[in-house]
């Protein structure tokens, strides 16, 4: 780097920024219904007390407010740790690197993300409750930390999630790259991200499980704590395998259209302010 230029121009501070919250809004609005129906799946009270196919966009101001920061705020995160930790592309340590920048971005993005996350999967199993009055609730009965229940649960469920995605969407970009001679297309990257992101939400879906049971459990329920070794242990004892992969459908459906439109539309932007 050049002695007195400005670090943010590197990773392309902006293009970042924009990037990530058009494509994370993008994703989060096409797919609510999906989002919902797993919510409703994974719930303790099973899918029809928890609204079934009825309020099926409930809790969508809270993922509307939360999408562009949460987005911006990881591909933000995700470009500088990249662009810091650089590495030779032909080097082995390119996935490590991937890797390490995915989970810095999925810890400053979870600070955005968790309060949305709260606010939206309660409002989702409680259509009737209007978000504000969710939100209000959550602040009145157990403070500013209640909106961040579910926090340890959601890095855990994140980071082994991005661990598995984003090496996989960059080597497939690489690899798809190498075989036709130049950089991929917005539709390829896309096609790239929607396998990834399929396969790691997958893999990842009893963490999702047990983060969904710790954000709606009761005040002061055991479940509550935001243990999430006991949550995935008493899903076990309940419900069994089926309990611990429950809404593994509509997630994997979700994620892999959301990886398609994300990473898509993430690029595409980039490559629009470059």
């Amino acid at each position: 780097m050049a002695l007195g230029a400005c670090p943010a121009d590197q990773p392309g501070f902006l293009a970042s920024l924009l990037a990530g919250g058009v494509a994370g809004v993008s994703v989060d609005l096409i797919l609510f219904p999906l989002d919902t129906i797993k919510t409703r799946l994974q719930s303790p009270q099973g899918f029809n007390k928890a609204g079934g196919f009825r309020g099926i966009y409930a809790g969508v101001p809270s993922a509307a407010i939360g999408s562009f920061p949460n987005a911006a705020a990881f591909f933000i995160t995700y470009e500088y740790a990249k662009f810091f930790l650089r590495t030779d592309s032909s080097s082995y340590l390119v996935p490590v690197t991937h890797m390490l920048a995915a989970s810095a971005g999925e810890v400053v993005a979870c600070l955005i993300r968790v309060p949305s996350e709260v606010v939206k999967q309660r409002a989702q199993v409680s259509a009737a409750s209007g978000t504000f009055h969710i939100f209000s609730n959550i602040l009145c009965q157990e403070g500013i930390l209640g909106l961040y229940r579910g926090y340890k649960s959601t890095v855990l469920r994140e980071i082994p999630f991005s661990l598995v995605q984003f090496p996989l969407w960059e080597s497939l970009k690489a690899l798809w790259s190498r075989k036709q001679g130049h950089v991929v297309d917005s539709w390829q990257s896309a096609a790239c991200g929607a396998f990834a992101g399929g396969f790691a939400a997958v893999v990842t879906t009893p963490l999702d499980v047990a983060k969904t049971r710790i954000m709606l459990a009761k005040a002061g329920s055991h479940t509550a704590s935001g243990n999430v070794l006991s949550a995935l242990l008493e899903v076990w004892k309940t419900q069994g395998i089926s309990g611990l992969f429950a809404g593994v459908f509509p997630r994997m459906a979700a994620i892999s259209l959301g990886g398609f439109i994300f990473l898509g539309a993430y690029d595409q932007t980039r490559s629009l302010l470059f």
